[in-house]
């Protein structure tokens, strides 16, 4: 088995550049790490133009292939979309050498995350991780959950380089079971929430539903959760419906039929699709009664 290199002297690439990828890297390379390469799939594509001029502005150096981006890497961080994470391991794992950490990022289920390890096998150094806060703004920092066989070994030199992990325990699938399940909740709520508020702005009662939650929960400023979580959905539904999939995968292979669940991937793919729409994107830092307003007439009759 290799040993990892000094403080901020490890090779490191993405597997997947979007956002968590461009956040982290960005990141470590704050911290020092001179040596970060990143692959996307839409790195070739016209659509991926975006994507390489934020590499570049990073400073990373942009792979011309999977293959290429693994090549001599210590730590491999896999940051593609739920969907994409068994395809982005079996993209490298016959160009993996020196039994590099790969660090999967995704928001997937347990499952999915025990799949992948036992596809990467004794090529890699396997950990399921579980981002538990939005990426920004502390990128690398995120407060993260390892899990699996190798987080021990792994834990200190992730720590060295600035980044916020705990264990969650030996078996691979444990820091993605508490990811998933918590988002049961999370996620549930933003949809909760983008119903029953536009419902009050439709009956025109805002004011007094929010001010009534109070009394049931005191602790929370409306007015602030209200624009954080329609914020979220409008920004990243999309995303958040395909995360909550994985969610559903997740309580069906612990035996729970996730009724809510499936009512919460349509409305978070809903407001992912209304939130592209430049009268409701262009709200999105105006305020509660302003999103609203605009969300209310982008979704029509729908909700």
């Amino acid at each position: 088995m290799t040993t990892m290199p000094r403080r901020n002297t490890p090779r490191l690439c993405f597997i997947g550049f979007g956002e968590a990828g461009q956040a982290m890297a960005a990141g470590l390379r704050a911290e020092g790490i001179a040596q970060i390469a990143a692959w996307d799939i839409l790195f070739p594509a016209a659509e991926g133009e975006r994507l390489r001029q934020a590499g570049a502005q990073i400073g990373v150096r942009l792979a011309a292939s999977a293959a290429d981006a693994v090549q001599d890497s210590d730590i491999i961080i896999s940051a593609v979309t739920a969907a994409s994470s068994l395809a982005a391991a079996q993209s490298v794992a016959a160009h993996l050498d020196g039994h590099p950490f790969y660090l999967d990022v995704n928001s997937v289920s347990p499952g999915r995350k025990q799949a992948t390890a036992k596809l990467l096998g004794e090529r890699a150094r396997y950990l399921d991780v579980a981002i538990l806060s939005p990426i920004h703004p502390a990128r690398h920092q995120s407060p993260m959950l390892l899990a699996g066989p190798h987080g021990e070994a792994a834990l200190p030199i992730l720590q060295a380089l600035g980044m916020k992990t705990t264990l969650a325990g030996p078996e691979t699938g444990a820091a993605a079971a508490i990811k998933m399940v918590r988002s049961v909740m999370i996620k549930g709520i933003e949809a909760l929430t983008l119903e029953c508020f536009v419902a009050a702005e439709r009956a025109g009662v805002v004011e007094q539903v929010a001010d009534s939650l109070r009394n049931n929960y005191p602790t929370l400023d409306w007015s602030k959760v209200i624009e954080y979580n329609l914020e979220r959905m409008a920004s990243h539904g999309e995303r958040r419906a395909a995360e909550m999939e994985e969610v559903a995968d997740t309580l069906r292979e612990l035996g729970v039929d996730p009724q809510m669940v499936r009512a919460t991937v349509t409305r978070q793919r809903e407001m992912g699709a209304i939130g592209k729409e430049p009268a409701v994107r262009d709200t999105l830092k105006a305020g509660r009664n302003a999103m609203l307003n605009a969300i209310s007439a982008a979704v029509k009759d729908e909700l």
